[in-house]
């Protein structure tokens, strides 16, 4: 089996314009959230927010997209970017073996305002710090050194060095090329979630810079909001310390 590079992010990281300049690479096969799909509407679905009638998609389970993953790494070197909180009842280490891993964080001031901008009644388990976390904690003690972490900001400010850096600690050339792209080229590739409309950004986007944000603040949003703010801190704090400077 070819590698399988995996971005563990969380929603709203940027993380889908990070895949969108590894798409551009050419010489890897990209997944976009492949277990996502059956964790939000698989056959059996694993969603805090899930009530019975909603939307289902009959064949679709994590282990039929773990199957479709390992058949397209059979023909080409692959890179997935998921979150963790999908598939943390399957975190075995002949499992995890798998993958060569990397982490990509965000402030949660900046990403819990969006989900909230997307998202107003979300739930706490779909934010995915502490298992993003407990995955990073994980890895570390099984390989004795920590996997790569890129933080949001860092990426955005100076792509270039954090992108070779990245590119580097995986084990893959740094191509300069793929950090820019046409404007609106990704319109239709990641739609299965009502429409697409959490990749606006990426539609309207050249490229790797820094982004206006258009959410509330974390001070001005809703006590429940930012109260799960509050909770999720700690857990980017300890994997901000171990980001690459670029």
């Amino acid at each position: 089996m070819n590698k399988i590079i995996a971005l563990w992010a969380i929603p709203r990281s940027t993380s889908t314009a990070f895949e969108w300049m590894m798409k551009q690479r050419g010489d890897l096969d990209c997944l976009h959230e492949p277990f996502g799909e059956a964790w939000y509407q698989g056959e059996d679905p694993l969603w805090s927010r899930f009530q019975p009638g909603d939307k289902t998609t009959p064949g679709l389970t994590i282990n039929s997209v773990w199957q479709h993953i390992q058949d397209r790494a059979k023909r080409s070197p692959l890179f997935i970017k998921d979150f963790p909180h999908y598939i943390n009842h399957m975190w075995t280490i002949p499992f995890l073996d798998h993958f060569t891993h990397a982490f990509l964080i965000r402030d949660p001031a900046k990403t819990i305002s969006s989900i909230y901008d997307k998202w107003p009644d979300f739930d706490e388990t779909e934010v995915g710090f502490p298992e993003q976390r407990a995955l990073f904690d994980l890895l570390t003690a099984h390989h004795g050194t920590p996997p790569p972490v890129i933080d949001s900001d860092d990426l955005l400010e100076r792509p270039e060095q954090v992108v070779a850096a990245f590119c580097d600690a995986v084990g893959i050339p740094f191509i300069p090329e793929a950090l820019s792209w046409e404007r609106g080229n990704s319109n239709s590739a990641y739609s299965w979630w009502d429409g697409g409309s959490f990749h606006d950004n990426l539609r309207g986007s050249t490229g790797l810079k820094p982004q206006i944000r258009k959410y509330v603040e974390i001070k001005d949003a809703p006590f429940r909001v930012q109260r799960v703010h509050r909770r999720m801190q700690p857990h980017y704090e300890h994997l901000f310390q171990y980001r690459i400077k670029g």
